[in-house]
């Protein structure tokens, strides 16, 4: 297992579904299961199903190589059943030696780690604890097709596949160098961000809004959604977060839509988000206990843009509270005997009526391979996009480098190496290496 760490981390593989979790750190003794992570939870991106479609080879030797080098004798492919369909799969089906298909149901938000490995598993994570307790590591498919060809090519991760969609005249998944400016890409597409519309970096439930002009692509970009500022997905994301704090403590009628939606909750997590809304600010310092069960929270939005009936914001208290918790090294970490809650069968989330309600259901198209998108004359490559230690530079200015090259170290502990996405002269910025072409 040792070696397939070391050249996971020599090739600066990290997770390619959103978090940036360094890919080596979860191998562990102790698993029995794999499960790859190709639900696509979010609306309007379609990265894992082009993969799927078109690189399975790729993506099924690097699940073959984790269960040749662990202790793991089975893993799942799990994706969502209309997208199983499309693929040609049946749940069940056999993709290689040891690799099922789990064909999992279309509601939102299965995506989420803990929500994917009951699915697709039976199996519950204790709230706290990490997939690893109960025998399980979780990958996305499209880290372990940069597994695949880190095998097969003996090359680092120096592309990334990404979506780009929202209101565009086609949606399109794209492959392009780590460190492309979003402008450039833009360009080349033809596209053109108009008055009235944000830019999104993930999804439109969880992603982050972004400046299009500054934007560069990192190892874990899914995918640029255009939307219009009007759409719920947006709105949600422009309202001041102290002004919606405080609106939400104020007009708040504990009527517990929000605990009885929220999907960690239906798990059994002792998550109720109608109480942390009428929680004061302070019980954080003052009684931590009150509040600490916020750490449990996925962050998947259901409270804030399908269950409230007052308009308010139960996400934007919780996401306080964990801010001031992680400043205070605080998190969830309790005992017990926890259960999924009956009805939870009844209450999951249509992905249509999820999209119906962040009001982008009219940019859910057809998504195809656009190509491979090269011969860009600058990347800007940063050097702390993954959880843990910032990668050390490894080159300085004015050195020339040629694609593939280290250019970066890992640091001690917990860190990743970065490699040259393009060949050209060297500059070294604030927390990132800028390569220009040389012409």
């Amino acid at each position: 297992m040792q070696e397939l760490k070391n050249l996971m981390r020599d090739f600066g593989i990290v997770g390619a579904g959103g978090a940036g979790f360094p890919s080596y750190a979860k191998l562990a003794d102790g698993a029995d299961l794999l499960v790859i992570n190709g639900s696509e939870c979010e609306p309007l991106l379609a990265t894992d199903y082009i993969l799927l479609r078109d690189e399975l080879d790729l993506v099924l030797q690097g699940v073959s190589e984790i269960i040749r080098k662990t202790s793991i004798s089975k893993a799942y492919m799990a994706v969502k059943a209309h997208n199983a369909e499309r693929l040609g799969w049946k749940d069940g089906d056999r993709l290689c030696d040891g690799v099922f298909v789990r064909a999992l149901p279309d509601i939102y938000p299965i995506g989420d780690e803990i929500s994917l490995i009951y699915e697709a598993t039976g199996r519950l994570i204790k709230p706290g604890k990490l997939p690893i307790t109960e025998g399980i590591i979780v990958y996305n498919v499209e880290t372990m097709y940069n597994l695949g060809r880190a095998l097969r090519y003996k090359e680092p991760v120096t592309t990334k596949w990404l979506t780009i969609g929202g209101d565009v005249k086609k949606p399109t998944v794209i492959k392009v160098p780590i460190g492309a400016k979003l402008t450039d890409i833009f360009e080349r597409l033809g596209i053109e961000v108009k008055e009235g519309y944000t830019v999104l970096d993930g999804g439109p439930s969880m992603g982050k809004v972004i400046n299009p002009r500054t934007y560069a692509v990192n190892k874990t970009t899914k995918g640029i959604l255009i939307l219009p500022d009007n759409s719920q997905a947006v709105l949600s994301k422009l309202t001041n977060e102290e002004i919606a704090t405080k609106r939400a403590e104020t007009a708040c009628c504990q009527c517990t839509r929000c605990t009885d939606m929220c999907p960690r909750h239906l798990l059994g997590y002792p998550l109720e988000p109608h109480k942390m809304v009428r929680t004061a600010k302070g019980a954080v310092e003052v009684m931590p206990d009150m509040v600490i069960s916020a750490t449990l929270c996925c962050g998947c939005g259901v409270c804030e843009s399908l269950a409230c009936n007052q308009g308010i914001s139960p996400r934007a208290v919780i996401d306080n509270y964990k801010k001031l918790l992680s400043k205070n090294k605080l998190r969830f970490d309790k005992n017990g005997e926890y259960s999924v809650m009956a009805e939870r069968d009844y209450r999951m989330i249509p992905y249509k009526k999820w999209m119906s309600a962040l009001g982008v259901s009219q940019f859910d198209r057809d998504t195809d391979f656009g190509g491979e998108i090269k011969d860009f004359s600058r990347v800007e490559m940063t050097l702390s996009r993954h959880i843990g230690a910032p990668s050390i530079p490894a080159v300085k200015d004015g050195d020339i480098v040629s694609a593939g090259d280290l250019i970066a170290s890992a640091a001690e502990g917990l860190s990743l190496p970065q490699h040259a996405a393009i060949s050209g002269r060297v500059t070294l910025g604030k927390d990132k290496i800028i390569i220009d072409k040389v012409r």
